[in-house]
């Protein structure tokens, strides 16, 4: 079975590619999607519908079109890692956590233990809280390989 494992939230690190190196590394039969990571592109995204002169209508317009690619790759997923940084808060991270949880999708947080009391229902909801990518690419492998 090839595994499809949806990475979303903080775009301002490597964390993804740690994950994705890492699933190479074990040679696991994974195929990784995300979101956008290209902020500005991603800001953007609704511009291809027509100009905005309100950054209201513009954030409105881009999240529609930004979610036609993150709930086809969240409901095709067998397992999504949700990363959530110190430096920016990633209200699309709680919302696709969220999501997942709704439709009773498995979850990974990966995130550092100074933030547990902010996301303690997030954290009570997933299947696992990672601390480093290198306990996301372990998890995986245990999974997948049951080692």
């Amino acid at each position: 079975m090839n595994w499809n494992v949806y990475l979303s939230g903080e775009i301002h690190t490597d964390w993804r590619q740690q994950i994705i190196d890492g699933a190479k590394e074990h040679n696991l039969p994974v195929t990784f999607t995300s979101a956008v990571t290209n902020h500005e592109a991603s800001d953007a995204a609704g511009d291809i519908l027509g100009a905005e002169t309100s950054s209201f209508w513009r954030d409105h317009k881009s999240s529609k079109v930004n979610g036609i690619r993150t709930k086809t790759f969240m409901d095709k997923c067998d397992v999504a890692v949700v990363r959530f940084g110190d430096k920016y808060k990633q209200w699309n991270a709680a919302f696709d956590a969220g999501y997942c949880s709704a439709i009773g999708k498995p979850y990974i947080t990966l995130h550092d233990k100074d933030i547990i009391h902010p996301l303690k229902e997030v954290d009570a909801s997933a299947v696992a809280w990672a601390r480093t990518p290198a306990q996301v690419v372990e998890i995986l492998n245990y999974v997948i390989r049951a080692k």
